[in-house]
């Protein structure tokens, strides 16, 4: 009897501690089943301790991806005579019979005489300079086609979230590290980034702007922002640059983009409205003091006229030296730069609001827009 009990009292402590390790076990390395985006079951394993998670997922690489699209991406060396000016980054987004079109920023190409393209297999490429514009800050080069290249697949900006995971391919600092692969995830969408377009002493332009995470540096200037399908949803432009800044860099959206591929191709000149004035910043005291312009009262954000062009549309609305503009159809007026970036959504011929201000009292007109001839 009494051997009975204590082979009773083995087995229950026995199964007692199987219990605890099973649970110990099952606790701090679950196996979680989870659905990729094609809906194929894939392990991923949780690991906990003391309320601290880390999940690492065995399906959340992006080497298909990258493999996918390595080779649309080229780097692009800019020539003065045969003194190298600097390099970017640039990607293939269309192929013909002859000729690969690659895409990539104005500041990448300009100043330049001569143009090397150097692809994925190290070959080097004279390319030519269809199109190019500074405030679009887009060009498109191209070279003649070989039998390796690939044309990237251009994604939807509607389609792009905060948080989406992007990678990037390019050639930062230069050519020992073209084919860099750096990746994040969207940190903003529809930025509004100040900028120098004319070599101005303070920022002149406004450029709308997604937001990533991903290293930019030197070099990826012009390359392809990729979302996680090897879709180009962006072309790399600019970062921030402080030392109290880490991780902000900055794409012009694909679709922006895109939609002025083709007069890129052609060479053709971008058409800019023009309201007819000359204008500073109200922040700008010292010259306003220059021109005898007085500020009216409360008066925090826009830009001054300090001149009217003859048989302008600016002129026949009634602007007047000393007026500050404050509104343009419904948007508010900071400064010249955003003035410049909403008058550019418009055509030569359109009819726009302006609000101003003129001694104190708020007045709107409207402005019938002529051809810029800059």
């Amino acid at each position: 009897m009494k051997n009975k009990i204590s082979y009773g009292v083995i087995v229950l402590f026995a199964f007692v501690l199987g219990g605890l390790a099973m649970y110990y076990f099952s606790y701090t390395h679950r196996v979680v089943i989870s659905e990729t985006n094609n809906g194929t079951p894939v392990p991923v394993t949780n690991t906990c301790r003391s309320c601290n998670s880390t999940v690492i997922m065995e399906n959340g690489s992006l080497a298909a991806s990258v493999e996918k699209t390595f080779d649309t991406v080229v780097m692009i060396r800019n020539y003065q005579s045969t003194k190298l000016n600097g390099s970017g980054s640039g990607f293939i987004y269309k192929l013909d019979n002859k000729y690969a079109y690659i895409m990539t920023n104005h500041h990448v190409v300009s100043g330049g005489n001569k143009w090397i393209v150097i692809t994925s297999t190290d070959e080097e490429l004279e390319g030519t300079v269809l199109g190019s514009d500074e405030y679009l800050d887009l060009a498109v080069v191209r070279v003649e086609k070989k039998n390796y290249m690939n044309a990237t697949v251009v994604g939807d900006n509607k389609k792009v979230r905060l948080g989406d995971t992007v990678f990037t391919i390019g050639a930062p600092i230069g050519y020992e590290y073209r084919g860099t692969v750096t990746n994040g995830i969207i940190s903003g969408l529809n930025r509004l980034v100040e900028v120098s377009v004319k070599n101005a002493a303070s920022e002149d332009w406004v450029m709308e702007v997604i937001q990533t995470n991903s290293a930019v540096n030197p070099g990826n200037s012009g390359g392809p922002l990729f979302n996680s399908n090897g879709e180009v949803i962006g072309v790399i432009s600019m970062k921030l640059v402080e030392n109290s800044i880490e991780g902000m860099g900055f794409a012009i959206p694909i679709d922006y983009a895109m939609s002025h591929v083709e007069k890129l191709e052609k060479g053709a000149k971008i058409d800019r409205p023009l309201l007819g004035i000359s204008m500073v910043n109200i922040t700008d005291s010292y010259y306003l003091w220059q021109q005898r312009i007085t500020l009216p009262e409360g008066v925090e954000e826009g830009v001054v006229v300090i001149e009217v062009s003859s048989n302008s549309g600016a002129a026949k609305s009634g602007l007047q030296k000393g007026d500050v503009i404050i509104g343009f159809n419904d948007s508010k007026v900071k400064n010249s730069a955003y003035l410049k970036y909403l008058l550019y959504k418009y055509n030569p011929g359109d009819t726009v609001k302006i609000t101003y201000n003129r001694g104190g009292k708020v007045v709107t007109t409207n402005i019938v827009l002529s051809k810029n001839e800059e």
